[in-house]
C-alpha cells in the first residue's frame, strides 16, 4: 500500500513540476487505497503533499529563470486569496457541476495549442517584467484560477501557464516559473482552509510529501533542460489525459 502511494506521490510531483495536474494521479489513488476516506480529506491531504513539491519546483525555476519581484509577491497574495475563498466553498458546489465546464475548457485549450504552434515557444525570453496593465490582467486571472484550484483543482498549473503566456507574451518556460510560485500560493491558501476545517491527515500528507519533492526535483530538472518545446508537448498530453479522465468520471 505504501509503495503504491509513494510511487503515486512521486509521479504526481513530476507532473506538477512539468506542467501541473498531479492531483489527477494522487487523489484517485488515495480514494482507491482508502475507500472509506472522505473526498474532502483526500483533497486536503493531497494539498499538503503537493505544496512541498510545488514549492521545490518554484525555487528551482526561479533560480534558473528569474522572476519579477513585484509579480511574484502580488501573484502569491492573489493566488492564496482566490484559493482560500474557493476552498471555503468547495463543499457547497458539486463536482458534477464543475466537471462539464472544465471538459469544455480542456478541449478548447487543446485546439488552441494545436492551432497556434508558435504560441509560447519564444526562445530565450527575458525574465517577466510586466507593465501596469499586464500586471492587473495577470493578477485578475491568477485570482480566478486560484479560486478554481481551491474549489475543484484539476489542471490549475496548465491554466496558469497558458494564461500568463497570453497576457505577458512570454514563452512557456518563463510562464511556468511564475506559475510555480502562484501554484504554491494556491496550495497554501486552500490547505489553510482545509486545515481549519480539520480535513488534513497530517502524517499521511507529510509522508507523501517526501516522494512528491523527489518527483518535483526530477521533473523540474528535465523541464529546465528541455525548454519550452517540452512544456508544450506536456501541456497537450495533460489536456488529452485530463479530458479522458473527466469524461469517464462524468459519464462512466
Amino acid at each position: 500500500m505504501w509503495a503504491l502511494l509513494l510511487g503515486g506521490a512521486l509521479c504526481a510531483g513530476w507532473i506538477d513540476a512539468v506542467v501541473g495536474g498531479g492531483g489527477l494521479v494522487l487523489i484517485p489513488l488515495l480514494l482507491i487505497v482508502f475507500p472509506e476516506l472522505a473526498p474532502a480529506k483526500a483533497l486536503a491531504s493531497n494539498k499538503l503533499a503537493a505544496i512541498w513539491g510545488t514549492a521545490t519546483a518554484a525555487v528551482l525555476f526561479v533560480r534558473r529563470n528569474g522572476i519579477s519581484p513585484r509579480l511574484a509577491a502580488t501573484g502569491f497574495g492573489m493566488g492564496a486569496l482566490g484559493a482560500s475563498i474557493g476552498a471555503s466553498l468547495a463543499s457547497a458546489i458539486s463536482a458534477d457541476v464543475m466537471r462539464p465546464v472544465v471538459i469544455v475548457l480542456m478541449i478548447a485549450v487543446g485546439v488552441f495549442i494545436c492551432a497556434k504552434p508558435a504560441f509560447g515557444r519564444t526562445i530565450d525570453a527575458p525574465a517577466v517584467r510586466p507593465d501596469r496593465r499586464q500586471l492587473m490582467i495577470a493578477l485578475g486571472l491568477v485570482c480566478v484560477i486560484g479560486f478554481y484550484d481551491g474549489i475543484f483543482g484539476p489542471g490549475t498549473g496548465m491554466f496558469l501557464i497558458l494564461s500568463l503566456s497570453g497576457v505577458l507574451a512570454t514563452d512557456f518556460l518563463s510562464s511556468a516559473t511564475v506559475a510555480k510560485v502562484v501554484n504554491t500560493a494556491t496550495n497554501l491558501g486552500a490547505l489553510t482552509v482545509f486545515a481549519l476545517q480539520g480535513n488534513v491527515l497530517w502524517l499521511l500528507g507529510l509522508t507523501l510529501a517526501v516522494a512528491n519533492v523527489v518527483g518535483s526535483v526530477i521533473g523540474s530538472k528535465m523541464t529546465l533542460k528541455a525548454g519550452s518545446g517540452f512544456v508544450r508537448y506536456a501541456l497537450l498530453a495533460v489536456v488529452v489525459v485530463m479530458s479522458v479522465k473527466l469524461l469517464i468520471d462524468q459519464f462512466g
